[in-house]
């Protein structure tokens, strides 16, 4: 079900644990996994609980509990704004219904081409810098006004 490089990348996670708690590399091996395949399919998560030795309904739990993982397909692109409180004060959901427009979607959906999908965040701790977004679950952009939103779609293209 996953490529032998990735199934390498979960062991040295495992490793990090003592033998009777592999489970605990649960978000690293579901990360490991949407990474390879692009999301988190109910039989992508049933093969990483029969991997770690556990339950599927508790790889179920973490992979809908963080907002990280994707239970169905996503674009290329995925940008998450964070609206939680502090971001929301310091111009996170202007930021979000900027990108609603500029992209044609709301919180949710995928552009027509793929490219992009549109994501509600919680706090991303970084108060200071809002509003920020995360773009791929690694990326995080800082102090994102129109005009960085517009150099950041544009780098995207």
């Amino acid at each position: 079900m996953l490529s032998e490089n990735a199934l390498k990348r979960i062991d040295r996670e495992i490793a990090k644990y003592p033998p009777d708690q592999k489970q605990s590399a649960v978000m690293a091996a579901l990360a490991i996994a949407q990474m390879e395949k692009g999301w988190l399919s109910t039989k992508t998560m049933e093969f990483v609980a029969d991997y770690l030795g556990m339950p599927a309904i508790a790889v179920y739990e973490v992979a809908t509990f963080y907002n990280m993982y994707d239970l169905a397909p996503v674009g290329k692109y995925k940008i998450t704004v964070c609206t939680n409180l502090p971001c929301a004060l310091s111009g996170g959901v202007h930021a979000a219904e900027y990108l609603k427009e500029k992209l044609g979607i709301g919180f949710n959906e995928t552009t027509t081409d793929g490219k992009f999908t549109l994501k509600e965040g919680e706090c991303m701790g970084a108060c200071g810098d809002a509003p920020v977004l995360l773009v791929n679950n690694v990326r995080m952009c800082s102090f994102m006004q129109p005009e960085k939103i517009d150099q950041l779609l544009a780098e995207c293209k």
